[in-house]
């Protein structure tokens, strides 16, 4: 890592949905262990920001104003797709619940802390929107993920399978 490297956390927007889908895969493709990770596509991505469910995030290097990672925070509502529900929360539980759902980091990007930093972005906007818990999954042998989710403050709820039969612990963190 050098010094002389800078990015800026930005919101994104409709625009950026096939940006983040590009990147998405781009990771996706990279990795060995692809089951470490379920790719969300452009549709999802596009429903998410234009519907206001989701909440996309971009790390911009400064120098370059090329675009290192994404970061999707996803308003599930008390749908059934809450991770809530693992949790063991009731519906007025449930309608303060926000997902850090997606967080794809360009691999020459990576070591910058960069899924920190978007997650911590996020974090803020959320708990100023009034959530107060903050959940996400992530694969039991993926340690690298794992390590910065633990290190945010999120406690192991669950492992369960989720996104049809893959095996993921389940995280939570109150921020409120």
């Amino acid at each position: 890592m050098t010094a002389e490297r800078a990015f800026r956390i930005e919101r994104a927007d409709i625009t950026d949905y096939q940006m983040f889908a590009d990147i998405i895969q781009t990771v996706w493709n990279a990795l060995d262990k692809k089951e470490w990770f379920v790719a969300d596509n452009a549709e999802y991505t596009y429903e998410m920001l234009q519907s206001g469910r989701g909440m996309g995030y971009k790390a911009v290097d400064s120098n370059t104003g090329m675009t290192a990672g994404v970061f999707m925070a996803v308003i599930p509502g008390i749908s059934r797709e809450n991770l809530g529900r693992d949790a063991g929360m009731g519906d007025q539980e449930l309608s303060l619940v926000a997902h850090m759902d997606s967080v794809a980091i360009l691999p020459e990007y990576r070591g910058y802390k960069l899924q920190y930093r978007l997650m911590q972005t996020a974090e803020g906007d959320l708990r100023e929107k009034g959530f107060r818990y903050l959940l996400c999954t992530v694969h039991p042998d993926n340690r690298y993920s794992r390590d910065n989710i633990v290190s945010q403050g999120y406690k192991s709820v669950a492992v369960k399978e989720k996104y049809g039969g893959y095996m993921r612990e389940i995280f939570l963190k109150r921020i409120g």
